[in-house]
């Protein structure tokens, strides 16, 4: 049983570990988006953004998956499963990403920007060099939540039969009629959960360099 949850832990790794990997710079993109002094683009942002938060992310996952078929009637691979597990939970966290970063980058001073300028400092070079840095000192908080959210939610992975911990753990609780496959599910969750909220505690302390 260990054997397999251990399998299956590695299957929902891989799916936060790619999630993250691809939504966080997707989400900043989104957040310049929605800041966008072109009214077309923040429109644009900010449909994309309302429809990943309103929607299941379950749904979201059926959509990826099944939508190629439904509209353009391409054949779906099972190797084609694990890509839209990941193109799902990359576009809809990178939605949640976008307005962490929104509220960061608007929270800024604007003398930030006006003593960047003074100094020489291009407008690339002012976000890149000052206010990015402090932004992410201020969203971490809020990051840190999204990213425990995802490990548990990696476990929607189901809904298009990704075998990950927890599917695995469902079939083996089925077979062997007992709920300890899913305890032990639960368990490794959280000391999942553990590991990140410990790695993104210390990230936390190492931005508090002027405390």
């Amino acid at each position: 049983m260990l054997l397999q949850l251990g399998k299956g832990m590695i299957v929902s790794i891989e799916i936060f570990m790619l999630t993250l990997l691809f939504s966080l710079p997707l989400g900043l993109i989104v957040a310049f988006g929605r800041m966008s002094k072109n009214f077309i683009i923040r429109w644009i942002a900010k449909v994309y953004i309302s429809i990943m938060r309103g929607t299941p992310l379950m749904l979201q996952l059926l959509v990826v998956y099944f939508g190629p078929y439904y509209v353009f009637k391409m054949r779906i691979s099972n190797n084609y499963r694990f890509i839209a597990v990941i193109i799902a939970f990359a576009i809809n966290y990178a939605a949640y990403f976008a307005e962490i970063y929104r509220s960061g980058i608007e929270s800024m001073p604007v003398g930030q920007y006006e003593a960047a300028k003074v100094l020489g400092y291009g407008k690339v070079q002012t976000f890149f060099k000052i206010i990015l840095p402090q932004v992410i000192k201020r969203i971490l908080p809020a990051v840190t939540n999204e990213i425990i959210t995802l490990v548990k939610d990696t476990s929607l992975a189901f809904a298009i039969a990704q075998a990950e911990m927890f599917t695995i753990a469902k079939q083996i609780a089925a077979a062997q009629t007992t709920i300890m496959p899913l305890m032990t599910a639960g368990v490794f969750y959280y000391i999942l959960n553990l590991v990140v909220a410990t790695v993104m505690e210390r990230v936390e302390k190492a931005c508090s360099y002027y405390r």
